[in-house]
């Protein structure tokens, strides 16, 4: 297993495709098995690489918390482990976050920057409801119970059983520790970029799902205004986890910007 450095903590990631690099960055608690739907898409026409971020999965679980910056330095490690000066930055969620981050603590490192279902943080973000926050902070649960209850606020009402079960199938397999997630959980509640978005120059496509009820997508709205020339799309029909909910959107929307930037430019993707 690959496992690169930083900070005296072992960080898991893998690679997968040839070409033009795609950094892949999951979510609170997620490991990167669950890009399972979007990496096979990807590896066609780019070399994806996806780390488990410190504290869930194969990476280390070091005692918390875990800054947003400090897990953008672990990206920054596996980048170096991975041989890659510059890449095309794919986050969601909390991996949004940390991407926000990478893109302002290493902007010679970004050839584009992608943000899903994500917030910019600080007072300008916009909160989940009362009954969201509640059920994401609810303790007590077996890991089963506490995915289940927070399935319908992640997931579009539309979106079959069989799809989520396959989702659920993955997690179960790496559920984090409590002192992992809370360790992530408590990076995100520090941390605030809003007020340095404009600083951000590298092409941006930010991707929101138009129901998504954990982190509502005005903080997509918020995020493509702040950044200049960022693009937004938001997925119709879809939630949080908008590549469950709109696989065949979605992915179309990835591969445009992607598609975009490789015919204006070829030279820089190495």
């Amino acid at each position: 297993m690959p496992f690169a450095e930083s900070q005296g903590t072992r960080i898991y990631w893998d690679e997968q495709g040839q070409e033009a690099p795609v950094l892949l960055i999951m979510g609170l608690g997620w490991t990167s098995v669950m890009w399972h739907r979007t990496r096979p898409i990807l590896v066609n026409h780019y070399r994806t690489i996806a780390l488990d971020n410190r504290g869930v999965g194969r990476s280390d679980v070091p005692p918390g918390p875990y800054s947003i910056a400090l897990m953008a330095s672990d990206a920054a490690a596996v980048l170096d482990a991975a041989g890659i000066e510059r890449a095309h930055i794919f986050g969601v969620s909390m991996g949004g976050m940390i991407a926000q981050e990478f893109a302002l603590q290493y902007p010679e490192r970004i050839h584009s920057l992608l943000l899903g279902c994500t917030a910019a943080g600080g007072p300008h973000a916009v909160q989940a409801d009362s009954e969201v926050l509640q059920a994401l902070f609810r303790r007590g649960l077996s890991p089963d119970e506490f995915a289940e209850s927070m399935n319908r606020f992640i997931y579009h009402s539309s979106t079959s059983r069989e799809r989520i079960e396959e989702d659920m199938a993955l997690r179960r397999q790496w559920y984090p520790s409590d002192s992992g997630f809370m360790a992530q959980l408590q990076g995100i509640i520090g941390w605030e970029a809003y007020s340095r978005l404009p600083e951000i120059a590298a092409p941006t496509l930010v991707l929101h799902g138009d129901s998504d009820r954990l982190i509502p997508p005005i903080n997509g709205e918020l995020i493509a205004k702040r950044i200049p020339g960022a693009k937004l799309a938001l997925i119709p029909d879809a939630s949080h986890i908008f590549s469950t909910d709109q696989p065949a959107t979605t992915h179309g929307e990835v591969l445009k910007f992607l598609s975009s930037l490789r015919s204006s430019s070829s030279t820089d993707y190495q």
